[in-house]
């Protein structure tokens, strides 16, 4: 049976020097070695003697939004005055789990912000290219922007469930039954797109 994998948080104390060697993920001070890392402890035995410990990290840590990434995201929820959306994507790498965000109304276009309704701009399930503008914190969500004209919706649903197809920057069709309906456009950048 394997031993059982200890974690350990950066400047907690491992071992004495006398006991083993530090490795990667570790330092020495006044004798003894301390993790410089959150993660496994990893002992290995060396030919020389005295084992090494290192602490590793996991393999597959997870990638956060940061200010000015490009994200993905799907619209939750609208009101008046901004959108909600689960952040899925940063980038091209998929989240392990979603974030949330808003984007607020003075946050959707660059021009006649004034002018700007929600509405007229995102509806519950759409993926959305946004940029993020600031960071949230423990109460509050990540800050993004469609304030380009590279940013906006790039995926929409009509009623009748079938994608809709950009006509112009604020306005997409339904293939199916050719309504309209009002959106901020994502003009889809060629290096975004996949064949």
């Amino acid at each position: 049976m394997a031993p059982p994998v200890r974690y350990c948080v950066p400047g907690e104390r491992l071992c004495s020097t006398e006991e083993a060697t530090a490795g990667s993920g570790t330092y020495t001070r006044h004798g003894f070695i301390f993790s410089s890392l959150a993660g496994c402890l990893e002992k290995r035995s060396e030919d020389s003697g005295l084992p090494v410990v290192s602490v590793v990290r996991d393999a597959e840590s997870q990638l956060l939004p940061d200010v000015g990434a490009m994200v993905t995201c799907k619209v939750c929820s609208i009101n008046s005055r901004f959108a909600k959306v689960h952040i899925l994507y940063v980038g091209s790498t998929p989240l392990k789990s979603t974030f949330r965000g808003t984007i607020r109304r003075e946050d959707i276009r660059a021009t006649e912000k004034d002018k700007v309704e929600v509405y007229k701009s995102f509806r519950p399930g759409d993926i959305v290219l946004a940029k993020v503008i600031s960071l949230g914190d423990a109460q509050s969500n990540y800050l993004l922007s469609t304030a380009e004209n590279e940013l906006g919706v790039v995926v929409a649903r009509s009623e009748a469930g079938v994608q809709m197809v950009p006509i112009s920057w604020c306005e997409m069709q339904c293939p199916q039954t050719h309504t309209k309906d009002f959106r901020k456009v994502a003009r889809v950048q060629p290096q975004f797109l996949q064949t």
